[in-house]
Formats: C-alpha cells, structure tokens, sequence
C-alpha cells in the first residue's frame, strides 16, 4: 500500500531533465506529508510532450455518479488492473508519473512510522493511472489519479506486503508512451523496485494529515 509520501525536493532544473518536462510554468511547492485527496504532482504525455501537474489523489470513475465513492481508489493492485471497473479502461490510453522523494510505511509489527527513499536518486516516479470526472449537470470537473503497487522488493518486505511501483528510467519513458497501447507490454513494467532503498524512523506526527512541516521528515534518535 501507499497511503504517504512527500514531495519535498526543489530541483527544479534536475525535474525537468529527469522527467523531460516542456512545460516551464509548474511549481509543486514541498509537500511533506501528502495524503488521499490531496492534490500530488503527476507527469502526463500528450504523445508530443510530457507536462506536470496537479491530480486530485483518489481516482473517482468516469462512470462514477458523484464525485465520493465508497470505495478506495488511491490505491490500485497491479495484479487486478485489467479486471478492475475502476481502472481496466485506462491501463492503455490514461497512464501517469506521480513525482516523489520519499514514501511513508508503518512497520507492521512496531506500527512505528518510517520514510523510504531511494539511495542513488533524490526523486523518483510511481507509476500512476489518471482520469477526469464530470458530474452530471456538467457544472464540475476533477481530474484525479491512483498509484499503483506490487508486491514489495526484498527490503520493502520487513516494512509491508505492498509497495508502489517505483519506476526506472527506462520504464517511466515506456509508462508514459502513448504510442505504446498494447496492455502487455505496459504492465511488463509494474514489478518491485529493484534498486537500493534505505529507510529510517520518523516522528509520529506523520500519522495526522494536518501536519505537514519539515518536522515530519526529520529522523528519530
């Protein structure tokens, strides 16, 4: 699962080259305990260029009849992708990049709070699906998004049993390329992170979603 992350690096130059962005007029102010709901930064192709911005976290349907569902959406299990109502249209025309440095897990015998980042890079991509929403009088209109997740890699394993999928480089371009419509090639790159990861304990005050300060991702003694 993935119910925690933070998006706190300020890069800007780094972003744009690592996610080849075109688009100049985006800031993600930093972000340190973002939760469901919240507006997180994604990366979108139009199949010519790659732009970033701002998706509601907690995918509503397209089909669905009010802008709360019942059920959880910000979160969705590769394995079912293709079978689920929510997400089995989008896998090959809606893909996205949620942009991170770091995620949240709660250690699942400690219930302790930890942040995971990656050892070789200060951000990363998840892999996401998006979709727009409009109510029925036509009046309103949300673009929002999930994050997909796996079964965890060998370090993730002692923390939980999922984890999102963290993209490489070379899968992220694959991810995002619009020319690429076939389901099987797509998910081939939904699998467990396979980089270095370290993780280190932070304060219990992630656990409110109204804290969002660089307390949060300080390091507990």
């Amino acid at each position: 699962m993935c119910g925690r992350f933070t998006m706190a690096y300020e890069d800007w130059s780094f972003m744009m080259d690592y996610f080849e962005l075109t688009d100049y007029g985006f800031r993600y102010p930093p972000r340190y305990n973002i939760a469901p709901t919240q507006k997180v930064m994604a990366v979108i192709s139009d199949g010519r260029e790659r732009r970033a911005g701002q998706l509601r976290w907690g995918l509503i349907p397209e089909w669905s009849e009010t802008e709360t569902t019942t059920f959880n959406t910000f979160n969705a299990r590769s394995e079912t992708l293709l079978v689920a109502p929510s997400f089995r249209n989008l896998v090959s025309r809606k893909r996205c990049v949620i942009v991170a440095d770091g995620i949240y897990e709660w250690h699942r015998t400690t219930k302790k709070p930890y942040r995971i980042r990656l050892k070789k890079q200060d951000v990363f991509g998840m892999a996401g699906l998006w979709s727009t929403w409009r109510s029925p009088d036509g009046k309103k209109k949300v673009h929002s998004c999930t994050i997909i997740t796996c079964d965890p890699n060998l370090f993730m394993r002692h923390l939980h049993d999922r984890m999102p999928v963290i993209l490489t480089k070379d899968t992220m371009d694959m991810w995002l390329d619009r020319s690429i419509t076939d389901t099987d090639t797509v998910m081939s790159v939904l699998q467990p992170y396979e980089g270095e990861m370290y993780a280190y304990r932070v304060p219990e005050l992630v656990g409110n979603v109204r804290n969002d300060g660089p307390e949060c991702i300080e390091k507990v003694k």
